[in-house]
């Protein structure tokens, strides 16, 4: 319930800001006010999917981008649901693992009937400080999302071993491609292997 309220608060103040400077109203002020009647009409239901299809809709808008990338302890439980390790100083021989976020991912009508999909691949490149690349993988990953809604809460997942890497800083570069679109967006994270 507090996300509903935030994204609703967060809508309602988008809609205070274009009505007070005089601007056309937009689809997600549109989909604000319209939840706003429902909520108040106790209709909690329809206004959170008047809100979702009004982000849905949006989110074809955004151009392709990395919107989090984060180190953390382990696998997260869902999106938005890690932890994030403290620094990114990895003692040698510990994996690094990432928690990446893309937005603004390309959807098309998927095989099954009523249903939308969405794909991306990731490519990594291992860094040293100079920019010379030390390691890399093309479609080290491969994730395709199949649902009835664009779903914004994406997240992945990626594990690196780095194993024998000698201590010292290093970039782990992350690049996703959205297959459905042919754009890619890179993130990086730099890290250091701590001296045994």
């Amino acid at each position: 319930m507090p996300k509903y309220l935030s994204l609703l608060a967060a809508l309602a103040a988008a809609t205070a800001v274009l009505t007070d400077s005089g601007a056309l109203a937009g689809p997600l002020s549109d989909a604000a006010a319209k939840a706003e009647k429902q909520s108040t009409s106790g209709d909690a239901a329809g206004a959170r999917e008047t809100l979702r299809q009004a982000v849905s809709d949006f989110s074809q808008t955004l151009p392709f981008a990395i919107g989090k990338a984060v180190f953390v302890t382990g696998e997260p439980a869902g999106y938005a649901m890690y932890e994030p390790k403290g620094d990114a100083v990895f003692k040698a021989g510990e994996a690094l693992v990432s928690y990446v976020e893309p937005v603004g991912l390309t959807w098309k009508e998927a095989s099954a009937k009523g249903k939308l999909e969405t794909r991306f691949t990731v490519d990594f490149d291992i860094l040293n400080p100079k920019g010379e690349v030390l390691a890399s993988q093309k479609a080290f990953g491969d994730f395709t999302f199949r649902g009835y809604l664009r779903n914004q809460e994406i997240y992945s997942t990626l594990t690196i071993d780095v194993t024998g890497a000698p201590s010292g800083d290093y970039v782990l570069r992350f690049r996703f491609n959205d297959v459905n679109s042919g754009k890619s967006a890179s993130i990086d994270q730099p890290f250091k292997i701590a001296a045994p």
